[in-house]
């Protein structure tokens, strides 16, 4: 496989990360936030379209995409305790299929409003096989006990495997 847009660092070797959105690999599934209604009509979410997800479908599996919520059926934002409870799901289903490798957009931190740094500890024990925004390294535990700000003295140079 062949990460060419995605880097590792050496403070938590496992993790990988992607540093611009919409620029999926043909061989992961792209994650995205999404309404319960199903409704992708903007952002990530009229992207994910072009993947295979699937109108009136707002939360799972879908060609290759992937939804998580952050809006409810109105297009009404929801709470970080709900958007976290569809996280968990997220890496549960990430966990059952070790074998994808999962892109994981910004969720929640586009037209749902939320920070960065609310959104991407939801993420702090995601698989190795997510492949999460560059954006959110400072919000993430790494799996060393260097700090975050650390890891951008590494290379970041894209990685081939």
């Amino acid at each position: 496989m062949k990460l060419s847009l995605y880097h590792r660092f050496d403070e938590d070797p496992n993790r990988l990360w992607h540093s611009s959105d919409n620029h999926v690999k043909d061989d992961t599934i792209f994650v995205f936030g999404s309404n319960l209604a199903g409704r992708h009509g903007a952002g990530a979410a009229k992207y994910a379209l072009s993947l295979g997800a699937r109108y009136g479908t707002g939360i799972g599996l879908s060609g290759k995409t992937y939804a998580i919520p952050t809006k409810d059926e109105n297009l009404n934002v929801i709470s970080i305790e709900e958007i976290s409870s569809f996280v968990e799901q997220f890496k549960a289903f990430a966990r059952s299929t070790p074998t994808e490798y999962f892109y994981v957009s910004r969720i929640g931190c586009g037209h749902a409003g939320y920070a960065d740094s609310q959104i991407a500890p939801l993420f702090d024990d995601s698989p190795d096989n997510c492949i999460l925004p560059l954006d959110w390294m400072l919000y993430v535990s790494l799996d060393s006990t260097r700090t975050a700000s650390v890891a951008f003295e590494s290379s970041t140079e894209p990685l081939d495997m």
